[in-house]
């Protein structure tokens, strides 16, 4: 696993204006959303003792996952606009 940390510590992360996933106002206990607390890759979504998901916007890869497990009755998801988000780097 240290590995995989290394190289996406290589990745860039370029702010837009907005973050462009949110969880909808309402939807922050849906059984959807807790799953991905233990499938997302980039880990950016965690839950707290009272059952209630939030989601950082740390580091998100924009894999689409949370988006085909969710669906966009749960997530108000966009791609971030031309020059913000992720930049792979490989190396």
């Amino acid at each position: 696993m240290s590995d995989l940390k290394a190289k996406l510590g290589l990745d860039v992360f370029k702010e837009g204006k907005a973050f462009p996933i949110a969880i909808k106002e309402g939807r922050e206990r849906d059984p959807r959303l807790k799953k991905m607390v233990l499938i997302c890759p980039a880990g950016l979504y965690g839950e707290d003792v009272s059952g209630t998901v939030a989601l950082s916007s740390d580091g998100c890869l924009e894999c689409g996952t949370c988006l085909q497990v969710c669906g966009t009755d749960v997530l108000d998801w966009q791609y971030p606009p031309g020059g913000a988000g992720v930049q792979f780097r490989f190396g």
